[in-house]
């Protein structure tokens, strides 16, 4: 297994890669979603979290609240969830934020992953007390921890898509560590995209794939917030499932992975499931990295329910 990380900007990858072989018609796409996703925005409320910073949040429908906890560079201008809450909605409450530091939410320092599940507390909170997290990616990573902490009562149940832990051996840690000390010296030192550069890089993208994202409409959006690739890694630590917080996280959990996906996000996804006391494993058939609306919504809503 390499030494990388995968997390959910490979789903962006993909996109522009489809897009550039198809016309550009899936960047003409992702433009017009654009427009959607700020209009979103617009109608966006705020809380402020335990240390004064604001945190930016949408919700839509009624019924238990869902929190979607989104991964690396990811925030509601970037990655559209509307067809997921609009598939949810129905039944659910479904919270989307802008994690700290990303679109509309402000940004304390120094960063701390506490202040972020601190975040999810906020927003939980807001939802009466209670509510269920689905995270995606390093996201999931961070709703693990949000559980852990939190407990049972606030968060009855737990959903995972894919939690890049892809450290496994003595030497996997050494070398994820060293990567996230790489992103943290161009964060403060390089020239604006160069972390994001080189996160694209060491997920193996080829040179030309990375091209054309540079010259997408979302590289901007990416680089405005690239410096919160050091929380991800943060909140990943040295790249290995956190036995603690798994020994914590007694509540349902359904861990999940797409069987299309990376070849070791199954072994991943069995082996955490495997470490957690009501967790069970789901493999989505079709399914890549990033899982369609039309395929999680209905595991999510069975799980939730």
């Amino acid at each position: 297994m390499k030494n990388t990380i995968i997390l959910q900007v490979v789903s962006i990858l993909v996109l522009l890669t489809v897009g550039s072989c198809n016309g550009g018609k899936s960047q003409d796409n992702m433009e017009k979603a654009n427009i959607d996703k700020e209009g979103l925005q617009q109608n966006a409320t705020h809380l402020t979290s335990k240390d004064g910073t604001r945190i930016a949040f949408s919700k839509a429908g009624t019924g238990p609240a869902i929190i979607i906890v989104n991964g690396a560079l990811s925030y509601r201008a970037v990655y559209d969830d509307k067809p997921l809450v609009s598939a949810l909605s129905k039944n659910f409450t479904i919270y989307t934020y802008d994690r700290r530091g990303r679109g509309e939410s402000t940004d304390t320092s120094p960063y701390n992953v506490a202040r972020e599940i601190e975040d999810i507390e906020a927003l939980i909170n807001d939802a009466g007390g209670s509510a269920y997290l689905y995270g995606v990616s390093s996201g999931a990573a961070l709703s693990l921890l949000a559980a852990a902490k939190l407990g049972e009562e606030k968060i009855p149940k737990l959903a995972l898509y894919e939690p890049p832990y892809v450290a496994t051996a003595e030497k996997d840690k050494q070398g994820f560590v060293e990567q996230g000390k790489r992103i943290n010296e161009l964060i403060k030192t390089g020239k604006p995209g160069d972390a994001t550069a080189y996160h694209f890089t060491a997920i193996g993208t080829p040179p030309e794939a990375l091209e054309n994202i540079r010259k997408s409409p979302q590289w901007p959006l990416m680089e405005r917030v690239e410096h919160t690739l050091a929380y991800d890694y943060a909140i990943l630590n040295d790249g290995a499932i956190p036995a603690d917080a798994v020994k914590k996280a007694t509540m349902p959990t359904l861990v999940m992975n797409g069987d299309k996906s990376f070849d070791f996000m199954s072994k991943i996804a069995k082996n955490l499931s495997g470490m957690m006391s009501k967790a069970q494993w789901k493999e989505l058939k079709g399914q890549k990295h990033q899982a369609s609306p039309e395929i999680i919504a209905p595991v999510l809503h069975e799980f939730f329910k």
